[in-house]
């Protein structure tokens, strides 16, 4: 097994996807908005995982799958990724609204995968946690309402992480880089460093923004950047399990 990860996907399709037929898909945001690089942005995503991803491999996506308001406005995005090979494990990122009750979403997934919130699940010698995060105190635009948000996220990434035994690693997926961009050392870098965590992925970040990126590796972790954008639409392989 080959673990690769890419996020933001930001897919917003409006009728269910075959891709013998891209002249038909409809989408009610097209990210070409955010520049030419993101035209048809869906499209090299699919080759590019078909390229790369085998039925055997997992793959880890940080959150923003979907524009979508509601779940059942989701509904072909998640086809989509059900369209995918390989096995795919997620956390919610800030702009998944869609994502309200847990059960409802694990609910609606498609066969190929599934979604971590204040638990995690184990591949073989290594673990998967995760929580979305949230933005961390000492960014430029950090707030006092910020904080409790904040707090929440640490205790579900707690949460993921405490029940985890027995593995050799342990992998922690999550939206928001886990610093600020002064790559201050916080409460979830402790935390992550009390639980021996071997390697985190995240997302967020896009375009001139990948500058704030944590170094590839700090405090003993491995950090993976992986948002769609800045992995050129391709999973990118972090380990082999």
């Amino acid at each position: 097994m080959k673990v690769f990860a890419i996020g933001d996907v930001h897919l917003s399709f409006n009728s269910p996807v075959d891709p013998r037929r891209w002249d038909n898909a409809k989408t009610s945001k097209p990210m070409d908005i955010f520049g030419e690089l993101w035209y048809e942005h869906y499209r090299k995503i699919y080759d590019n995982w078909l390229s790369v991803v085998s039925a055997a491999d997992l793959v880890l996506m940080p959150g923003d799958f979907s524009w979508a308001m509601k779940l059942g406005e989701a509904r072909y995005d998640l086809g989509f990724l059900g369209l995918l090979p390989g096995t795919i494990v997620g956390v919610a990122g800030n702009h998944d609204y869609w994502w309200q009750s847990l059960s409802q979403v694990r609910a609606a997934l498609p066969a190929n995968m599934r979604v971590i919130q204040n638990d995690h699940l184990v591949f073989g010698s290594f673990a998967v946690c995760g929580s979305r995060g949230w933005n961390s105190p000492g960014e430029a635009h950090y707030k006092e309402e910020d904080q409790k948000i904040y707090r929440r996220e640490l205790l579900r990434m707690e949460n993921s992480l405490k029940g985890v035994k027995g593995v050799r690693k342990i992998i922690v997926i999550t939206h928001f880089m886990p610093t600020n961009e002064q790559h201050e050392k916080n409460d979830l870098i402790d935390l992550f460093l009390r639980y021996g965590v071997d390697s985190v992925v995240y997302g967020h970040l896009h375009a001139d923004a990948a500058r704030w990126k944590l170094p590839e590796r700090a405090w003993g972790i491995n950090f993976h950047l992986v948002s769609a954008d800045y992995v050129n639409f391709t999973p990118v392989e972090i380990m082999q399990g």
